[in-house]
């Protein structure tokens, strides 16, 4: 496994004190250990790093003893698979003894056996750019695979074949699309067609570690890149293939723009916000369910609601939180909403945040992403109705609290006005206050009192007891 390693390059990188103080530790202890993986990269590239990675010929075992009085604390959940972690001040450590992770066809666990060289341990990562390491103390730069040329030619490649690796973890096909999404670097042919061969092998994968790279790639610099190579491979299908289905024939009376790169393009105007993103990812995905093309042309009738109903599937089936998902659905769901109006009133923009509620800036926000369209007065239009929206929901939040909207009167007051006992009648009295609370803007007590009356005559109840 020769390669190209550069002894002392590593003591041009800024790496932290304390690591190399750990190292200087191992190393009296008669062990060796490296930095390795995205945080080598990371440090490359000059970017922030998080946890440490450390990889160590010491069995688990001798770790712990070497940390002993060292470390603020030690963690073992994942002592099975021979990692030790370890926080000290406010550095969080894994130390893995060196090892070859390969999966059983059957099942979702690796099976671990321990390697005896750090470049053994090298080759069973993931990709070249990942393959990198630093000896410790001293900062000596190991580089078997050509980590250092892959990073710098933006090319994504394995360290041995990538059958090999994937075969070690499907779920590094995934992990490819992310990394071409966070660092625009481009699949080399061989992982490209190792993805189209072997992404059946995804079914042993978890639902919650797909959903975990999803997400990292869905915040990455240029998600595009890295959702055009699952559906171009055929990756997606086996966890989302809800986007694959967005290659619709495009409209033969107005050549309806591709839903699909539509998609990619509304994510990438999306700040990078997980539930937004989303949102975003999955907002347009009622429409194959919902095509027609009538003689006005293409049309997606309630595909909203649709696609609100199949997101709710979508991201159960992949494990996200419940809050994640329900604040995703809701977005699906009111994306259209602002579509709906061609001006707009003090009463509307009152609903179009209630029911917004929280996600009132989010949804302001996919709203604007939404925009693609190529014609500049369209867009123009588009724009101006925004603002407007947004200028007249600053104003009103000025002269009265949307926050806080309901009706003038509670259910206690409802009941003793009217001397009628809890039920139905009680909800439709609250339900029409709050419709001229919509309407009209905050109501004094004194008149939500004779209003109450107005509508207890015309529903047969008479008039109130106050």
């Amino acid at each position: 496994m020769a390669g190209p390693t550069r002894p002392g390059a590593g003591a041009l990188l800024e790496v932290p004190p304390v690591a190399r103080e750990l190292g200087e530790r191992f190393r009296l202890a008669g062990h060796e250990l490296y930095l390795v993986g995205g945080v080598v990269r990371d440090l490359l590239l000059g970017r922030d790093h998080g946890d440490l990675d450390l990889a160590t010929d010491a069995l688990p075992r001798e770790t712990t003893k070497i940390l002993r009085g060292w470390a603020d604390r030690q963690y073992l959940v994942g002592v099975k698979y021979g990692t030790v972690g370890a926080r000290k001040g406010n550095r969080v450590f894994e130390i893995t003894t060196f090892r070859a992770e390969v999966y059983a066809e059957e099942h979702r666990k690796p099976v671990v056996t321990f390697g005896k060289d750090v470049e053994t341990d090298l080759s069973r990562r993931d990709f070249t750019i990942n393959a990198m390491a630093l000896r410790l103390p001293e900062g000596e730069f190991v580089d078997p695979f050509g980590g250092v040329k892959d990073l710098a030619g933006k090319r994504l490649d394995t360290p041995l074949d990538p059958e090999v690796s994937f075969s070690d973890d499907p779920l590094r096909m995934v992990r490819a699309a992310r990394f071409a999404s966070q660092l625009e670097v481009v699949p080399s042919p061989r992982v490209v067609d190792a993805i189209e061969r072997m992404h059946g092998r995804m079914s042993i994968v978890s639902a919650e570690r797909i959903s975990d790279e999803l997400a990292k790639l869905l915040l990455g610099a240029k998600p595009s890149l890295g959702l055009e190579l699952i559906v171009e491979t055929g990756l997606a299908e086996e966890f989302l293939p809800e986007l694959p289905a967005l290659k619709l024939e495009q409209d033969p009376i107005q050549k309806h723009k591709d839903v699909l790169h539509h998609t990619f393009a509304v994510i990438e105007r999306c700040e990078p916000d997980l539930v937004l993103r989303l949102a975003a990812l999955l907002h347009d995905i009622g429409k194959p369910r919902t095509r027609e093309i009538t003689p006005e042309g293409v049309q997606f009738h309630h595909h909203e609601v649709v696609g609100a109903r199949m997101a709710r599937e979508r991201l159960q089936a992949l494990r996200y939180p419940s809050a994640v998902t329900d604040d995703v659905v809701k977005l699906v769901e009111m994306h259209l909403r602002f579509h709906g109006y061609t001006e707009w009133s003090d009463s509307a923009a009152r609903r179009y945040v209630r029911d917004a509620g929280p996600l009132l800036d989010r949804l302001n926000q996919l709203t604007r992403a939404d925009c693609t369209t190529r014609n500049p007065l369209r867009v123009k239009q588009l724009v101006a109705l925004q603002d407007d929206l947004e200028d007249r929901i600053a104003r009103l939040a000025e002269e009265e609290n949307l926050e806080a909207m309901r009706p003038a009167l509670d259910g206690r007051e409802v009941m003793a006005h009217l001397g009628i006992e809890p039920g139905p009648l009680v909800g439709e009295a609250l339900e029409y206050l709050m419709e001229l609370r919509m309407e009209r803007g905050p109501i004094e007590q004194d008149e939500a009192y004779v209003l109450l009356d107005a509508w207890a005559v015309a529903k047969g109840l008479g008039g109130g007891h106050r």
